[in-house]
């Protein structure tokens, strides 16, 4: 029997880890996916790098600036359109 997926489903993958001299690199990703009976939608932004040196393992967040002002720019479009109704 097939096990239904969830219709929402949000999670965070990793990559392969690529090594450098000492350090080990692994990226993140964050994945938004919604299954609909006739098809669906995978949203993947990138979320962190994981780099270990020496036995040390840091996490690095990705600041995706592409989303912050598309963002931006639909907000500020919403808000122009608002002011010029009145």
């Amino acid at each position: 029997m097939e096990r239904i997926k969830p219709l929402f489903q949000w999670e965070t993958l990793t990559g392969e880890p690529i090594t450098v001299g000492d350090a080990t690199v692994t990226p993140q990703s964050r994945v938004l996916s919604i299954r609909l009976p006739f098809g669906g939608i995978v949203w993947n932004r990138p979320a962190a790098v994981v780099v270990t040196r020496n036995g040390q393992t840091e996490r690095i967040a990705i600041v995706d600036v592409t989303r912050i002002a598309l963002w931006s720019i639909m907000g500020f479009s919403f808000a122009i359109t608002l002011f010029l109704r009145r």
